[in-house]
């Protein structure tokens, strides 16, 4: 059976790979100190949110924003999944809560900030990023230069 799932190309997804998505703006903050680079934090509403979904698929999970994001970014993701089976940990939900009070208080999704590494805003993009993933990436660069 897994010889043939293997080579269906089935059993071996980029799903078993580590998210670079990190859930803590704490340890976001302190590695980007570190690394001198800029947090990009994400709002998303990962099981029924469209917009956020396509917005990772066109843009996040894209080679461009991806090969950028690797060197030049701390990327976190305050999701807020409504189905059962992907509900967070009371823990995580408070801090996602914590994060929206704060960042996000109008609760859009998608919603996404650029924030240097003590946590101030230097850019917002509300909604869906439709001009593609090069043009993302050169609105992050020009915010940096």
């Amino acid at each position: 059976m897994i010889k043939l799932l293997l080579a269906a190309g089935l059993f071996f997804t980029t799903s078993f790979a580590p998210s670079p998505w990190l859930t803590h703006l704490n340890n976001a903050e302190q590695l980007a100190k570190n690394e001198h680079r800029f947090i990009l934090l994400n709002f998303s509403g990962s099981d029924w949110c469209i917009p956020c979904m396509k917005l990772r698929k066109d843009i996040f999970d894209s080679d461009a924003f991806m090969k950028y994001a690797k060197d030049n970014l701390v990327l976190v993701n305050a999701d807020f999944p409504r189905k059962k089976k992907d509900r967070l940990s009371k823990e995580q939900q408070e801090e996602n809560d914590a994060l929206a009070a704060k960042y996000n208080p109008d609760g859009r999704f998608p919603f996404t900030i650029l924030l240097d590494s003590n946590g101030n805003k230097l850019k917002v993009w509300d909604g869906y990023y439709s001009q593609g993933p090069d043009n993302f990436v050169d609105e992050i660069t020009a915010v940096k230069e």
